[in-house]
């Protein structure tokens, strides 16, 4: 004697659907996966993802959806691959009978008591209930009586046609060769209305057989013209319909006798195709493949007035207008007079910056630079003019670069430059918001990439230049969970999709390459500051 024990699975997943997945043998036969392997690749085939590494399972197999074929990572060679929807777990040759289907228990008198039988069929009642309702719909005809019409599923493009003037709804080829189809009725035979022994698409189908499942689901792949579709949002955030606004337009569409579709919007592509170690090269030009930034070194030896003396020149008579830092005039003493008192600086003395010729309180400026990164280095408020060496606040972490044997879109003649940022997370130093508290790291490592041309490289070279600066990222609060104390981007945009570009961080993207060097700039770093 040997062991028994049986499996139940979630009706979303592959064996619930009825959904195997077969690779073609030396025999030319077709081999189906081992059940767990059906369930993953069905997940990534679901979530549109253009392949699947089964490393991770144990098998050096590369699955490629876009031509349907299995890869060995070692040898190249390839298999084809084809998902059938003919199949009902347990699995049988051909289709079962309805009797016979899963779970057994709603057609052997007693059901079964184990709980995902019990959500199936009471979900399964109230399904049937809202399909019987719907079919049996009853509408007000123009002579009084009452016309019962079948609820079924968009079949075709003529479901519909335009109303006569009599008010009156035609009903569509496949209704009008059957003439029991739609039949006129007294109010007191409602309930005594003929049925119809064919299948009702979008009623429950776990009792049914593979092939009346396999048409329904090809039925809902082919949308017809005319019938609208509501793309549903992603749990990821992307497509323009959230999922409770789409079902409830669904219902009340379907309500109303008109055809509706949902469909599932495409999701991003992150990353590119397993690359294998020997594969990642250097970047041409650039030494090194990596970047690593300590905490942060403090330049000491000047006073704050010291650094604002070295950027302005003194004015003796300045004009009558406002300092846009206290929003005193320049004529009357600065706002921050009894505020900050420093020896040698009057409240009343005014400079001009000797780049952009801006005019402020010197004691604005010095309380100005107090309250920023106290790196030597000075900013305009008016017009973002930097003058010194500008640093950041980004917390200490790790830069690797390098270039990868894949092509972006809209760049298909180019390999990519492929940037990973690493940082962890840690306790907020001097520079931050708030000293001594903890900080998170959310997403790291984070992947970026670059078209492998000049332009893309000398956009490496000034981001190295940033990372060295601490420039690329810092400590804030995140604009797309709201959580405080968080490693955040700091102005400067990266592309993080490598395939497509759902979200706006991805290509093809024709004005990326100016925008960030024009971000960069905005940070003083330009091209005079790339070292040979």
């Amino acid at each position: 004697m040997r062991p028994v024990r049986r499996n139940f699975y979630d009706p979303s997943s592959a064996p619930g659907k009825g959904v195997v997945w077969e690779w073609e043998n030396d025999s030319c036969s077709w081999t189906p996966y081992d059940m767990d392997i059906c369930i993953t690749i069905q997940n990534a085939y679901e979530k549109q993802h253009p392949w699947l590494d089964l490393t991770s399972l144990g098998f050096c197999y590369i699955i490629d959806f876009n031509s349907m074929c299995q890869m060995n990572r070692q040898t190249q060679r390839k298999r084809r691959l084809r998902r059938r929807m003919d199949l009902a777990y347990p699995l049988t040759m051909g289709s079962i009978p309805k009797s016979q289907s899963w779970p057994i228990g709603t057609q052997s008198g007693q059901p079964c008591s184990c709980q995902q039988c019990v959500l199936v069929n009471s979900t399964r009642a109230a399904s049937n209930a809202i399909l019987e309702s719907q079919r049996r719909k009853v509408y007000a005809a123009a002579n009084g009586t009452l016309t019962v019409r079948q609820s079924n599923s968009y079949n075709g493009p003529a479901l519909w046609s335009a109303m006569s003037s009599a008010g009156t709804i035609a009903p569509n080829p496949e209704q009008a060769r059957s003439p029991t189809t739609t039949t006129q009725l007294s109010p007191i035979s409602q309930s005594q209305s003929t049925t119809t022994t064919t299948p009702i698409p979008g009623q429950n189908n776990l009792n049914r057989p593979g092939t009346q499942r396999s048409a329904v689901v090809s039925t809902r792949a082919s949308i017809p013209p005319g019938v609208p579709a509501l793309p549903v949002k992603n749990l990821n955030g992307s497509g323009p319909v959230h999922p409770a606004l789409a079902g409830m337009t669904g219902i009340l569409m379907c309500a109303a006798g008109l055809p509706v579709c949902l469909t599932r919007a495409p999701k991003p592509i992150l990353h590119p195709p397993p690359v294998n170690k020997s594969e990642i090269k250097p970047v041409p030009g650039i030494s090194g493949i990596c970047r690593k930034t300590k905490k942060k070194h403090l330049k000491k030896g000047k006073s704050p007035e010291d650094v604002v003396r070295r950027y302005m020149q003194k004015v003796k008579n300045p004009p009558d207008e406002d300092c846009t830092i206290c929003m005193e005039r320049l004529i009357s003493s600065s706002g921050y007079e009894g505020v900050l008192n420093l020896k040698g600086v009057k409240p009343e003395l005014v400079g001009r910056l000797s780049k952009c010729s801006h005019m402020y309180h010197l004691l604005c400026l010095v309380a100005m630079y107090n309250n920023g990164n106290k790196d030597g280095s000075l900013q305009c408020p008016t017009c973002k003019a930097i003058y010194g060496e500008k640093t950041g606040t980004q917390p200490p972490g790790k830069m690797e670069y390098h270039v990868i044997p894949h092509s972006l879109p809209g760049y298909p003649e180019f390999k990519t430059i492929r940037i990973v940022y690493d940082i962890p997370a840690g306790l907020q130093g001097v520079e931050h918001p708030n000293q001594g508290k903890k900080f998170t790291a959310r997403g790291f490592p984070r992947h970026c990439y670059l078209p492998d041309n000049d332009k893309g490289r000398k956009i490496l070279k000034l981001l190295i230049v940033a990372w060295d600066r601490r420039l690329i990222f810092t400590i804030g609060t995140s604009n797309t969970t709201g959580e405080t104390d968080t490693v955040v981007w700091n102005e400067i945009h990266h592309k993080t999709e490598f395939g497509s570009n759902l979200t706006g961080h991805g290509y093809a993207d024709p004005n990326y390459l100016d925008n960030v060097l024009a971000e960069l700039s905005a940070q003083g770093v330009m091209e005079d500051c790339i070292k040979d």
